[in-house]
């Protein structure tokens, strides 16, 4: 049932205040600024994307106070996008506001309707079954053609699970890695560092990566996140050797390997 404005408890009335104000200094800034004036849907699309890889960083590191800014700055792109939408007659906030809500409403059955779903793994399921049933001519459409390849194939692995195809027990999976290892092997000499076949190996080594993509989700890692913690190491690490072996006065380019093991070992125990 809605509620007045009066109605609501005093902090969703502050929460729509903030709102209000955010939505009255966009379109201040759209009137009076030269370049929010200037900007369009396709001018701020990298900015966007800029922006969300931002929050990504904040959320790995746990650091609420930039997670709570970086949320900021994506909202005032949400609110611009719909501003611009506005003007050109197209939708408005309200539109996308309301747009959400009833997507939410209708893809949750279990909560407002008569569906039951009791598991993450059945509202799921039913997730995918109402999004064909909305139109959509394959369960694997939803996922964004210019995702980064390694979320683009933890997406599909999980779309494809909520209609039933998937491995029934993590044995399997790993069996299968094991199997695109073997694969790959036969592919690429590993003595020589050559590939028998430089597009088979390539192949090859894509459903290797696949196929541990896979495990990861059955064993509940989430490998975007692995390998993006394993890269901030790696940096934290370099640097450290960068840092220390310049404070000996050496120069990394000019250290042998086996000296550059020394800082690395040391670095890998400090950090």
């Amino acid at each position: 049932m809605e509620k007045t404005f009066n109605e609501l408890p005093g902090r969703r009335q502050e929460q729509l205040m903030a709102f209000d104000r955010l939505l009255t200094i966009m379109d201040e800034l759209r009137e009076q600024c030269p370049w929010d004036r200037k900007q369009t849907l396709e001018s701020l699309r990298h900015l966007t994307i800029e922006e969300t890889y931002e929050l990504s960083d904040a959320i790995l590191e746990n650091d609420l106070p930039e997670i709570k800014k970086e949320i900021g700055d994506l909202l005032l792109h949400m609110v611009f996008y719909a501003k611009i939408g506005s003007e050109k007659g197209a939708f408005d906030i309200a539109d996308v506001l309301h747009g959400i809500s009833e997507k939410l409403i209708s893809r949750h059955p279990h909560i407002y309707g008569s569906v039951v779903a009791d598991t993450e793994e059945q509202v799921k399921q039913n997730w995918e079954q109402l999004k064909l049933k909305e139109g959509n001519r394959s369960v694997l459409s939803g996922v964004p053609q210019s995702l980064p390849a390694l979320v683009k194939a933890m997406r599909i692995q999980e779309k494809a699970r909520g209609v039933g195809f998937d491995w029934d027990e993590r044995q399997q999976v790993w069996q299968k890695v094991e199997e695109e290892m073997q694969e790959f092997k036969a592919h690429y000499n590993a003595d020589t560092g050559e590939a028998i076949d430089v597009k088979e190996a390539e192949g090859e080594f894509g459903d290797l990566l696949f196929s541990l993509v896979n495990y990861a989700r059955f064993v509940d890692i989430n490998p975007e996140t692995a390998l993006e913690r394993t890269n901030k190491k790696f940096i934290r690490r370099f640097q450290y050797m960068e840092e220390h072996s310049k404070a000996d006065g050496k120069q990394l380019h000019e250290m042998s390997l086996a000296e550059m093991d020394e800082y690395w070992n040391r670095a890998k125990k400090e950090l």
